[in-house]
């Protein structure tokens, strides 16, 4: 449990220092989603339900703490996308191939907020945006897989931390 708590404080942190940092292309919204890398890393180390326990408190503490909580409804979706992903590819991938579960798991998330955005507006429209946004979210999921992938493979030190 503390372990949990200690993860989830991280991946947090990481959320809301990331959230200062202006975004480096000129499309709303986006982001590396460097919290992401705890979460993967959690699914992979510890298992689904601790990966979904760090997900849900960043998110909900995340909108706490941004005092947003319109993203709430955005992250949910995105998240519940991604870590359905990241889940289902734990159980075929190896350690090596961890950055296929960051690709993915970005790309998913970027669907479910796409879907909760139209949803919401009723704006069909918006969907045009989602190529552009797989696009990024591939580049972006593959550099958070590598780190999750480099932490995951580094077995000495997070058997450390967890002790």
């Amino acid at each position: 449990m503390t372990l949990l708590a200690l993860l989830a404080a991280i991946a947090l942190t990481i959320f809301m220092i990331e959230a200062q940092i202006p975004s480096p292309v000129p499309i709303p919204g986006v982001k590396l989603g460097l919290a992401n890398i705890v979460t993967v890393f959690t699914v992979f180390v510890l298992g689904p339900k601790e990966g979904a326990a760090v997900l849900a408190v960043r998110i909900f503490l995340g909108a706490v703490f941004a005092g947003n909580f319109s993203t709430i409804l955005y992250s949910g979706a995105g998240g519940v996308c991604a870590i359905g992903v990241t889940v289902a590819l734990r159980k075929i991938l190896t350690k090596k191939q961890l950055w296929v579960a960051g690709c993915l798991g970005a790309v998913a998330h970027s669907v479910g907020q796409m879907a909760m955005a139209v949803a919401l507006t009723g704006t069909v429209s918006l969907a045009v945006y989602l190529p552009v946004m797989i696009v990024i979210s591939i580049l972006t999921g593959l550099f958070t897989g590598l780190c999750a992938q480099f932490l995951v493979n580094r077995e000495k030190l997070w058997k450390i931390i967890s002790e």
